[in-house]
């Protein structure tokens, strides 16, 4: 029984917010995750629900970034109508390949819950022999007047080389890049082993974040579902993202993201320090 070809090939998800900030970046702004971020990020938002929508939004998120970025192969799968139609009762098509590599960073401590996520999801998707979960501890370094000079990094805990793995980084809020570019940084110096790609997967990303990560690590693919810009001048917030990225502003003197949703470590964590 030959092949149904409509399978042969399956479409890619391609929907996103258009900027000129570089193929890449990929801001999926699709309403239904919009809504879920909006209520997240609500003044009025806590315990329990605000982690249930964490982890509602890292579903979407796995399901859209394996979608696009994962690799598929042909496969040929027996349903349970074999057993009536031993020829006809067979998929034959593309799926992901299950064999591949992927290696989840957890960001203490926001990025606890996300990495979690993304490690059970993936672990239900693909060979569980295929899947590791890395942890990194940091913290934001900050001056006398509340800015962000750097990161601290007081740990880590990887499971080995990353050969042929696909490196994901699933951290909430991307406001200066100083955590995600020091764990890029590390995977790329003192990791063994060569990555097939490093994705970095946010809630919200910044043009200030967006425009450290391309510059200093050009080869990482970001994702988020939401570019915050909201300090930018009115005329700026009429222009295309990355049109006029020099004037673009989302971060105040404390390096918090606006309009954002406050420190998303403090409110998943119900830890108020």
């Amino acid at each position: 029984m030959p092949a149904d070809s409509q399978y042969a090939e399956l479409p890619r998800p391609r929907g996103e917010l258009q900027h000129q900030y570089g193929p890449q970046v990929r801001i999926l702004s699709h309403p239904w995750a919009m809504t879920m971020l909006a209520q997240l990020c609500a003044e009025e938002t806590h315990q329990p629900l605000a982690n249930d929508l964490v982890k509602a939004l890292y579903d979407w998120l796995l399901a859209e970034v394996a979608s696009r970025e994962f690799a598929a192969g042909h496969t040929v799968s027996a349903t349970r109508m074999a057993a009536y139609h031993p020829n006809e009762g067979v998929y034959e098509g593309e799926l992901l390949d299950r064999e591949q590599k992927v290696v989840v960073v957890d960001i203490a401590r926001a990025g606890i819950i996300p990495g979690m996520r993304f490690f059970d999801g993936l672990n239900r998707l693909l060979l569980p022999s295929g899947i590791r979960q890395d942890h990194v501890f940091m913290n934001r370094v900050t001056n006398e007047a509340g800015e962000v000079t750097g990161v601290d990094m007081s740990g880590s805990k990887i499971g080995g080389p990353i050969d042929g793995a696909t490196v994901i980084i699933p951290d909430p809020m991307a406001a200066t890049g100083s955590s995600t570019g020091e764990v890029l940084r590390l995977y790329q110096e003192e990791v063994e082993g060569e990555a097939r790609q490093m994705l970095a997967v946010h809630l919200i990303v910044t043009p200030e974040y967006v425009k450290r990560i391309t510059t200093d690590v050009p080869d990482t693919r970001i994702y988020a579902i939401r570019l915050d810009r909201g300090l930018s001048a009115a005329d700026v917030l009429q222009t295309i993202p990355g049109e006029r990225w020099s004037d673009e502003k989302g971060l105040n003197q404390s390096q918090y993201i606006v309009p954002g949703g406050g420190g998303f470590g403090e409110v998943m964590n119900n830890a108020w320090v």
